[in-house]
Parts: C-alpha cells; sequence; structure tokens
C-alpha cells in the first residue's frame, strides 16, 4: 500500500507552512486553487491525499461537499485534531486503490502529493477512474528555475531540514498520461518564480513577496513558475 500521504497530514509537515511565510504560500496555493475552478460549478469534491486540510476551507467556500481520502487513519486524526478539519468526510482507503465506482466525484483533488508517489502514473489514473468531470493536481515543473532542483536539492534539505525527496514533471509527460485516461489539460495556474524553501527561510520577507507579485503582472509566473496546478478535464 502506498503511505506517501501520512507524511503530508503530519505535525513535521505542518511545521513548513507555519508562521507569516507559511501562511502565503498557503495563500498563494488557495488563489491557485480559485483561478483553477472559476468556472466550475460546485458539486462533489475527493481530496485524495488531504489529510494535511489545506483544501478542506477553500473548496467549502466555494461550495464544494468536500470528502478527504487518506491511506491510514493516523491521516484522520490528523485531518481532525491537528489540522481543526471537522466539516468534512474522512475515508481511509489505498490511495491506489480508491473506493468509489468509476465517475463517482464531480471534482478529485490532490495536492502536494503527486511527486512523492512511486508509481505516479497509476495514482493519476485512479484519480481521474472517479471523476467524473475535473482532476486538479499540482507538480514541481521540471522548467524554470525549478530545473536546476537536482543542483539545489541539497541547500533546500539543509534550509528546511525535513524535506523529502520529489519527482518534478513536464506538462508533456502529465498531458501523455491524462489523455491516455480521457481528459486534456484545462485551466493552469503557476504559483511562484523563487523557490519555496526560499520563502520559509526568509520568513517570506516583503522584498521577496514584491518580487513574486512583480513576477506575476509581467507574466514571468506564468512562463516559468513552479508548482503548477493543473486542472484536466474529461472529454471521454
Amino acid at each position: 500500500m502506498e503511505h506517501a500521504d501520512v507524511e503530508t497530514s503530519s505535525a513535521g509537515y505542518a511545521q513548513r507552512f507555519s508562521g507569516p511565510a507559511g501562511r502565503y504560500l498557503l495563500q498563494v496555493q488557495e488563489n491557485a486553487l480559485i483561478r483553477t475552478l472559476r468556472d466550475c460549478p460546485p458539486g462533489r469534491a475527493l481530496d485524495v491525499g488531504g489529510g494535511h486540510g489545506q483544501l478542506v476551507d477553500p473548496l467549502r467556500c466555494l461550495g464544494w461537499s468536500v470528502t478527504v481520502l487518506g491511506s491510514s487513519e493516523e491521516c484522520g486524526r490528523n485531518l481532525r485534531v491537528l489540522h481543526g478539519k471537522q466539516h468534512c468526510e474522512f475515508v481511509c482507503s489505498d490511495i491506489l486503490r480508491l473506493p468509489y465506482p468509476d465517475a463517482s466525484f464531480e471534482l478529485v483533488t490532490s495536492v502536494r502529493l503527486l511527486s512523492h508517489v512511486e508509481d505516479w502514473e497509476r495514482f493519476l489514473g485512479e484519480l481521474c477512474r472517479v471523476s467524473a468531470r475535473w482532476v486538479i493536481v499540482d507538480y514541481p515543473s521540471t522548467s524554470g528555475i525549478n530545473a536546476l532542483t537536482p543542483l539545489l536539492f541539497k541547500v533546500k534539505k539543509r534550509l528546511e531540514g525535513n524535506t523529502r525527496t520529489y519527482r518534478s514533471f513536464s506538462a508533456t509527460q502529465l498531458d501523455r498520461v491524462l489523455s491516455s485516461h480521457g481528459y486534456r489539460t484545462g485551466a493552469v495556474s503557476k504559483q511562484f518564480v523563487l523557490p519555496m524553501a526560499l520563502h520559509r527561510a526568509c520568513g517570506s520577507a516583503a522584498p521577496l513577496r514584491l518580487a513574486e507579485s512583480a513576477s506575476r503582472a509581467i507574466g514571468l509566473t506564468a512562463a516559468a513558475g513552479s508548482p503548477v496546478m493543473l486542472r484536466a478535464e474529461r472529454v471521454t
């Protein structure tokens, strides 16, 4: 059974999103989610590996009924007790064998997880299978400054301490798998030009936030930003 989501629901992981820097990073992620869902009427949403609770409130504010699925009861405890998310359902299941018939939810989401799942193609296929309309995932891009990941990983680990190795993706890689399951890429929202580790290390200093705002305004983030939040749409 795949348990990559247990770590993302943990207290140690939550610590990476505490303080001013963490709140800023989560706000940018929330804004990206809102943009990718802008033209999607709300319905039933399944958040796979969402024991960190990061999407529950934004989705509910947009009118979605939210079910969070985790691979361990520990994820459920963390969701309720550590992250305080009560207004959603929790289901425990293998994230590679989702316990639902095809097309059970209008929307299936999974953030901060795809790059840590060993059999990521199978995982993405399961998200597509149980969705009737849309799938949203986020991923580190192989383009832009994130292309330097192999060179900068040791620095990132020194700054963050508990960071894990992760896989980056190209849009072409994901398009291929999505297409094989009857989906195409729809809305895309790129989040940062500067490394997230730098924002954490500097406490989300005002000059860094200003640089990010300027990058969005001139289109640099749209061209080379990472991570990427992607909405896939069912076409068959």
